[in-house]
């Protein structure tokens, strides 16, 4: 079981910036890649950006690259979001979770708000 610990949510304006972090509880942290994801108001959670275990290998939604980066530090068994560039269309509670041998696993963190206003 895995669990996960986000902080670094909360209120800029546009063009502002945040960095999450999300904190794992769990053995061998770096054999799990590991992803963010958001659920703006009134939508559904979807992916945001992801890492692989070794950190060589990212990959982001459309609606985010180029101005959030995802990282990892597996001595800390923590991972990253560095957001740049905020728009208002990035404001959503934010999420961390983990992944398998290419399988999501149920275990979320607990949420982090991210509002951008105009």
């Amino acid at each position: 079981q895995v669990q996960l610990v986000d902080s670094g949510g909360g209120e800029v304006e546009s063009g502002g910036s945040l960095r999450l972090s999300c904190v794992a509880s769990v053995r061998n942290f770096n054999t799990y890649a590991m992803g963010w994801f958001r659920q703006p108001p009134g939508k559904e959670r979807e992916f945001v950006a992801g890492i692989a275990y070794t950190a060589y290998t990212t990959k982001y939604a459309d609606s985010v690259r180029g101005r959030f980066t995802i990282s990892r530090d597996n001595t800390k068994k923590t991972v990253y979001l560095q957001m740049n560039n905020l728009k208002p269309e990035d404001t959503a509670v934010y999420y961390c979770r983990a992944s398998f041998n290419g399988n999501w696993l149920d275990s979320w963190s607990q949420g982090t708000q991210v509002t951008v206003s105009s």
